[in-house]
C-alpha cells in the first residue's frame, strides 16, 4: 500500500493537489497490469485553474507498509466546466519518486513556448538517458542497452526509473553457469537487472518458461541432448518433436527433397529476401547451357532465359571467410555456395546449378539436378545449411532483433512521452529489450546455444553479424525499394512479397495521416530538434554513421519522416514475423535447415553415399538443441498485441484515433483476403496474417 499526492500545474500558475491512499488490489507486484482499478475522486478549487499543463503524481511510503510498485495506466481530470483532460501513463512507478505528465495531446517541442513545458521535456529526457544508456557489444555491431545501467537508478529518481541489487560485472563470466534440463550456459545476472518498464509481464514470463521446460526436460529425459554420433537413420529425426508437429512441418517433411519445394522456399519460407534476378551470369559462376540443357527443355537456352529475366542467384558470398568452430570435441565446416534458380514455364522456381565454393575450378565442381541423386541431394543440403547461417544471424538477428533494439533505444533516450513520434512507435517497441538481452544471456554468451549447435559458433556469429550490418542499406530495409533492386516484383506465388507490400501500403497510409496531423510542412520536420536528435543517433548508434549504408542522418520533409517511420513499424511487426514464426515449421525437419556440418564440401562427383550423408549432418544433441531453440522462437508467449492493437491510448486526440481505426480495418481486410487465398494452396502461407503479427519484436 502506497500514499498518492496528486498536484496539478495550470496556465495561470495556480495549482491544487490532494493527498490519495490506494488500496491493495492496485499494487499488483510484477505481475502487469491484468486487473483494473478506478477510482474517482472529487476536489474542490477555490478558483478556476486555466488551462493544465502538467500533473505531478508523487509516491511515498504508507504508514510501515512496505515499498510496493504501481502501475499507472492513465489518470483523467474533469474540470469544472465538464471537460476531460487525459493524462496518459501507462508505466509502473517503482519505489518512491514523483512522475511529471502531460496532457495527452501529442506536442512537438516547436509546440511548447513555455518555459515549464520545455524545461520539462528536457529534465523527462535527461533522466532517460540516466536509465537507457548504450554499450558497445561487439566491434561492428550495433550498440545496444547497457543493463548494467539499471542497477545504478536510485529509487528517488524521476519517472519511476528502478533501484536494483547490486550485480556482476557485465564482462565477469562467473556468473555464466549451466541450468539444469537446458543444454548451454546461461548469463544469469544480465537477466536479474531490467527496468520495470521494458521487461516481460509475469504472464508472458510464465508462459515462456512453460513452453521451455516440457520440451526441454523431455528431450533430457530421453537422453537427446546428451547424445553424441550421428543419427543412423533420417526417420529417427521425425520422432524428436513427436507432439509438436504442424501442418506445415509435415509439409516439409514429406517434400523437402523436391527441387520445387527447395526453390520455394526462397520465396515464401523463413528468409525471403536471398534472390536476386540476373542479367547476366557472374564470373565466378561459370555455368555453361550444356549444363543445364536438359532441365531448360527445347525451344529456349540459358542466355535466352536471362534475357527474359527468368534467372536468379542466391549468393552466400559474405560466410567465404566466416571462422569455423568444433561441436562434441570436433572440427565443423561452412561453405559460401551459389546457387541459380531458373523460373520455369510454369510459374516454378528450380535450382539449376550449384557451386559450393566463391572461387571455380576443379576442386569446386558445378552440381547439378542431372547428377546423382545423392550428390545433388547433399549440394542442396549445404545451400540450406548456408540459408540457416545467413537466415538465424543476419536476417533474422541482426536485421530485425538487433535494428529493433536501437530503434527502441533512440526511442527512450530522445523522444518525451508527449512526442507524436514517442506515441506512434512506443507500441512497437514493447518488449524489444527483454527480449534481446535474454538472446544474449542464452543465445550469443560464451558455451551459449550458438556455441553448442552452429558450424560458426559465437565468434563466427559476431563476424557475420559485423559483415552484414557494414552492407547492409536502407534499400534493402525498404520493402518495396529492396524487391525492386532484386528484380522479383514479377515472380509468381510470392506470397510473402504479396502480403508484405499490403501491410506496407497499409502503414504507410496509417503513419502518412499521423504526421500530415503534426508534420503540415519541411519546416516542422526541420525544426523538431528532438525528431532530428533521435533520426541523428539511430544512424549513429545503429548504424556506426556509415554514410554509405543510405540511412538519413536528418529528415527534411514530412514524407522522407513516413517512409522511415514505415519501414520502422515494418521492420518491428511485420517483418520479424516473416523470418521468425515459421522457423519451427520449417527447421523441425533438420536435413532441411542443418545448423552445422560435419564433413568438408565434397570436391568430386559420384562419391556420396547415405552413411556419408548422415556423417554430414549435425549429430544428436546439437540437432535437439536446436530444434528446442526454434520450438522456443516460433511460439509467441501470451500477452500478445497483434499488429494494430493499440490498448495503450497513447493519442487522445479525435484525428489520430480515426486513423488508428482506419488503420485496424484496413489490416482486418488485408487478412481475409489472406485467408480466402490460403483455401486453394497447398500450403498455406500465413506469417503475414495481421493476427499473427505482434506488434513488435518480443520473442
Amino acid at each position: 500500500m502506497s500514499s498518492l499526492a496528486v498536484k496539478v500545474v495550470a496556465g495561470r500558475e495556480h495549482r491544487s493537489s490532494w493527498n490519495l491512499e490506494v488500496p491493495r488490489p492496485a499494487t499488483r507486484g510484477r505481475c502487469g497490469p491484468e486487473i483494473s482499478l478506478v477510482q474517482k475522486y472529487k476536489v474542490r478549487c477555490a478558483s478556476e485553474l486555466g488551462e493544465i499543463l502538467l500533473l505531478r503524481l508523487h509516491k511515498e511510503r504508507f504508514a510501515f507498509f512496505c515499498k510496493d510498485p504501481w502501475y499507472c495506466s492513465r489518470i483523467c481530470v474533469t474540470t469544472p466546466d465538464g471537460s476531460v483532460v487525459h493524462f496518459p501513463c501507462y508505466q509502473w512507478i517503482d519505489g518512491y519518486c514523483t512522475v511529471e505528465l502531460r496532457p495527452g495531446t501529442a506536442r512537438t517541442i516547436c509546440q511548447d513556448a513555455l518555459p515549464l513545458l520545455l524545461d520539462h521535456r528536457k529534465r523527462e529526457l535527461q533522466a532517460r538517458q540516466e536509465c537507457y544508456r548504450w554499450k558497445i557489444y561487439a566491434p561492428g555491431f550495433p550498440r545496444m542497452v547497457d543493463v548494467s545501467s539499471f542497477e545504478e537508478m536510485e529509487s528517488d529518481k524521476k519517472f519511476a526509473l528502478t533501484k536494483t541489487a547490486p550485480c556482476a560485472d557485465q564482462d565477469d563470466n562467473s556468473g555464466n553457469r549451466y541450468l539444469p534440463g537446458f543444454p548451454m550456459k546461461v548469463d544469469i545476472p544480465s537477466l536479474l537487472h531490467m527496468e520495470p518498464n521494458i521487461r516481460y509481464s509475469a504472464t508472458k514470463t510464465a508462459s515462456l518458461i512453460f513452453n521451455a521446460l516440457p520440451a526441454s526436460l523431455g528431450m533430457k529425459i530421453r537422453g537427446l541432448l546428451d547424445r553424441k554420433g550421428s543419427w543412423k537413420r533420417l526417420d529417427d529425426i521425425r520422432n524428436i518433436f513427436w507432439c509438436h508437429k504442424t501442418f506445415t512441418s509435415e509439409y516439409v517433411t514429406e517434400h523437402w527433397c523436391e527441387d520445387s519445394f527447395f526453390g520455394y522456399q526462397y520465396l515464401n519460407g523463413v528468409n525471403p529476401i536471398m534472390l536476386h534476378c540476373l542479367s547476366s551470369l557472374p564470373s565466378k559462376l561459370p555455368v555453361t547451357n550444356d549444363m543445364v540443357a536438359p532441365l531448360l527443355g527445347p525451344g529456349t537456352c540459358l542466355q535466352t532465359e536471362l534475357e527474359r529475366g527468368h534467372i536468379f542467384l542466391a549468393d552466400y558470398w559474405i560466410l567465404a571467410e566466416a571462422p569455423v568452430h568444433c561441436l562434441n570435441g570436433r572440427q565443423q565446416y561452412v561453405t559460401a555456395p551459389l546457387c541459380l534458380l531458373w523460373l520455369n514455364p510454369q510459374g516454378v522456381l528450380l535450382p539449376l546449378a550449384i557451386q559450393l565454393s566463391q572461387i571455380p575450378g576443379p576442386e569446386s565442381p558445378i552440381f547439378l539436378p542431372t547428377d546423382c541423386e545423392l550428390d545433388w541431394l547433399l549440394a542442396k543440403t549445404w545451400v540450406r545449411n548456408s540459408e540457416f547461417l545467413v537466415h538465424e544471424n543476419n536476417t533474422h538477428f541482426l536485421c530485425t532483433h538487433l535494428l529493433c533494439e536501437a530503434f527502441s533505444m533512440a526511442t527512450l533516450r530522445q523522444l518525451p512521452l508527449c512526442h507524436p513520434v514517442y506515441k506512434l512507435l512506443l507500441p512497437h517497441t514493447r518488449y524489444t529489450l527483454q527480449v534481446n538481452t535474454i538472446a544474449r544471456a542464452t543465445l550469443l554468451n560464451p558455451d551459449g546455444l550458438v556455441d553448442k549447435v552452429t558450424s560458426i559458433g559465437r565468434r563466427g556469429l559476431i563476424y557475420l553479424m559485423s559483415t552484414g550490418l557494414a552492407h547492409f542499406t536502407y534499400t534493402d530495409f525498404c520493402l518495396p525499394d529492396s524487391l525492386r533492386a532484386r528484380g522479383v516484383l514479377t515472380i509468381p506465388n510470392y506470397h510473402y512479397r504479396d502480403d508484405g507490400l499490403k501491410i506496407w501500403a497499409a502503414i504507410e497510409r496509417f503513419v502518412s495521416e499521423i504526421v500530415s496531423y503534426y508534420y503540415p510542412n519541411d519546416a516542422c520536420v526541420q525544426q523538431d530538434s528532438e525528431l532530428q536528435a533521435w533520426v541523428g543517433e539511430i544512424f549513429a548508434q545503429a548504424f556506426l554513421g556509415r554514410e554509405s549504408s543510405g540511412f538519413p542522418s536528418r529528415l527534411c520533409t514530412p514524407g522522407e519522416l513516413v517512409k522511415y517511420l514505415t519501414a520502422i513499424i515494418f521492420n518491428c511487426s511485420a517483418q520479424h514475423a516473416a523470418v521468425n514464426s515459421g522457423q519451427h515449421d520449417f527447421g523441425a525437419w533438420m536435413p532441411n535447415a542443418p545448423s552445422s556440418m560435419r564433413q568438408p564440401p565434397p570436391q568430386t562427383k559420384g562419391n556420396t553415399t547415405m552413411e556419408s550423408y548422415l556423417e554430414t549432418l549435425p549429430e544428436v544433441n546439437t540437432t535437439c538443441s536446436n530444434l528446442l531453440l526454434f520450438w522456443l522462437v516460433s511460439q509467441e508467449p501470451k500477452d500478445q498485441r497483434p499488429l494494430g492493437t493499440y490498448p495503450d491510448e497513447h493519442f487522445t486526440e479525435e484525428a489520430p484515433r480515426q486513423s488508428i481505426a482506419a488503420f485496424q480495418k484496413c489490416l482486418a481486410q488485408i487478412s481475409k483476403d489472406i485467408r480466402a487465398r490460403n483455401e486453394s494452396l497447398a500450403l498455406p502461407y500465413a506469417y503475414l496474417d495481421p493476427p499473427l503479427i505482434e506488434n513488435s519484436v518480443s520473442i
